[in-house]
Parts: structure tokens; C-alpha cells; sequence
């Protein structure tokens, strides 16, 4: 899959497409119905497949304090969509110019002049442009004048439940993994590069792999049994800690910190996945590193405790 890095690179051969936009953050079962819908036409025309994101999102860059967690980091996002089969991804850089852009303006500049789109399909609750003024009408009134035809889709529901961003991000914060995978279709999982952290995991007995997040906020906080891919090509169990290591050094920004069960080789550099199963408990500050150590070994016992009763079917 092609990634084209803002409006300068868009070139001759990224002309004539079938697009869509939006934050597509999860890409969960109400994207993968929307991506699906996009495919099939760009099968159809017999055109590539181009997915709009921006970087960072609007409301990241409105109000980084208040703007919602992300499921997903860029770089898990890309993964996902090549996976599903998008041909192009094309990111823009939200800015201080972008934000004055209008909506019409926009369009000309995205959708006509640039990717010179001839089918577009947008969820239904779609704004852009300056102050949110543009949605699918005016775009469904540009395709009559540029050209190009647009189409919407509505929130999908499973059930009951309204699939999206928003619901999944709720439903981790009560640490409902399987309903979680449920609306995702996928496991709630965290992925990328393991880098050098301080050791401390390992003077405690209980080396740990560090991963960055690479998002302001986290969907998720405390002490978790995880699952872990990338290593040997088996999934291994193990027990995860998303926070700031209070009893530490009280980290300005959560990171992830992973001990893989029985295992003891080295990790630096290496790609995986963690995919969270339970939460054990909250991550609290304690009385010293012994008190830490003990509570770590107690959290192992519980993981272990919960696999064994997976694996046994109780």
C-alpha cells in the first residue's frame, strides 16, 4: 500500500480514484463496511482505493488536553487498511492553514484538482472545513458540478449497539474486552517497536518490554493479563502495564511496559503486538520497590490463574 504525504506529492499516476475520509480510528466494523463498500466500486471502475486521514486529528489539534484517546496510532492505522486490502492512504498535516481552508475550497483542492476522485463515499456524520461549515449535502451538491458521484453510509449496529469510535472507547474504559472485539472485530491489541527502557523490570526480577504509544492519551490504564504476538511466531501470555509508573519516576506520558510469561530472550528492537484480555487492576503508587515487586508477583499469579482457567474451559 502507497502512502502519499500531503497535497505536494500527490502526482499524475494518483489522479482518477474512488476515496473516502475520515479518522477511521479503530477501524472497526462500521469502517470495514465503509472500506468494503469503497473497494467493491473502485473493483468496479477499475480504479485504486484512496483512504484521506489527517495528522494529527482536528480535534487533537484544537484541544490536545481534551481531544478523545486513539485506538490506534498512525502507524497500527496504516497497517490496518493495507491489510484490508486499501490501496492508497494519503495524510494530511492538520495545521494552522488548513484550519482556515473552507469547505468548498476543500474539496477543489482534495477531491477535484488533487485526486480528481470519481467516487466518494463518507459516513453520515461527516464535517469538514473551516468551522465544520462542510458536510455530505455540499459534497453531494459538488459531484453534480465537478463530476464525481457520493455516497453515505450509516452508523452500523450490531444489535443494539451503535458501532463506533466513541462506544469502543467507552467500552474499554469498563474493560469489556469481549464486547470489544466484538464491535472492532477484531481483539483490542496495542502494537510497535520495542525500545530501551531503564532495566528497572529486570533488577526487580521481572523484565518487562517497553513500547511507546504514540498517542496523547491511552483508551486504557492500569495492569492487564495480555496475550503477546511477534515473538518466535507463537502468541505467548503475559502481564501488561499501561500508566506512568508512579512508584518510579511518575512518567509525564503512559507508555507500555509488557512481561512475557516464561520467556527470557531479548526483545529490543523487535515488533509486537499485545492484545488485552483482562484487567487486573488499577496502577497505584506504592510504599517503595519492594512493595511494587511483591504486587508484580501477585499480578503474574493472577494472569497465570486466568489462563489456566481459559485453557481448561472453566
Amino acid at each position: 500500500m502507497e502512502l502519499i504525504r500531503g497535497f505536494h506529492n500527490i502526482s499524475a499516476q494518483h489522479k482518477g480514484c474512488v476515496a473516502t475520509i475520515g479518522a477511521f480510528d479503530g477501524v472497526h466494523h462500521g469502517h470495514q463496511a465503509v472500506l468494503q463498500q469503497l473497494m467493491a466500486k473502485g473493483r468496479e471502475l477499475n480504479l485504486p482505493s484512496t483512504v484521506v486521514v489527517f495528522e494529527p486529528l482536528p480535534r487533537e489539534f484544537f484541544s490536545p488536553h481534551e481531544a478523545p484517546a486513539r485506538l490506534m496510532s498512525f502507524r497500527e492505522k496504516f497497517a490496518a487498511l493495507d491489510a484490508m486490502g486499501i490501496d492508497r492512504v494519503m495524510r494530511i498535516r492538520f495545521n494552522d492553514r488548513f484550519r482556515e481552508m473552507g469547505a468548498m475550497p476543500f474539496i477543489r483542492k482534495l477531491f477535484v484538482d488533487g485526486l480528481d476522485a470519481k467516487y466518494i463515499v463518507v459516513g453520515d456524520d461527516l464535517r469538514f472545513g473551516r468551522d465544520r461549515s462542510g458536510g455530505f449535502g455540499m459534497l453531494k451538491d459538488a459531484g453534480k458540478t465537478y463530476g464525481f458521484e457520493v455516497m453515505d453510509t450509516a452508523t452500523l449496529k450490531q444489535g443494539e449497539e451503535r458501532v463506533s469510535s466513541t462506544r469502543i472507547r467507552e467500552v474499554l474504559a469498563e474493560s469489556d474486552f469481549a464486547l470489544a472485539e466484538r464491535l472492532l472485530g477484531k481483539p483490542y491489541s496495542i502494537s510497535g517497536r520495542v525500545i530501551v527502557g531503564q532495566q528497572l523490570g529486570r533488577t526487580l526480577g521481572v523484565p518487562t518490554a517497553n513500547l511507546e504509544l504514540h498517542r496523547l492519551r491511552s483508551p486504557l490504564a492500569g495492569v492487564f493479563a495480555v496475550e503477546v504476538e511477534g515473538i518466535n511466531g507463537e502468541r505467548l501470555k503475559g502481564v501488561a502495564n499501561v500508566g506512568t509508573r508512579p512508584t518510579v519516576d511518575n512518567l509525564p506520558k503512559a507508555i507500555l511496559e509488557v512481561h512475557v510469561l516464561d520467556f527470557a530472550g531479548d526483545l529490543y528492537r523487535r515488533n509486537i503486538k499485545v492484545i488485552f484480555r483482562k484487567k487486573l487492576r488499577n496502577e497505584i503508587r506504592f510504599d517503595g520497590l519492594d512493595a511494587l515487586k511483591a504486587q508484580i508477583h501477585r499480578d503474574i499469579d493472577e494472569a497465570r490463574q486466568y489462563f489456566a482457567a481459559i485453557d481448561t474451559g472453566n
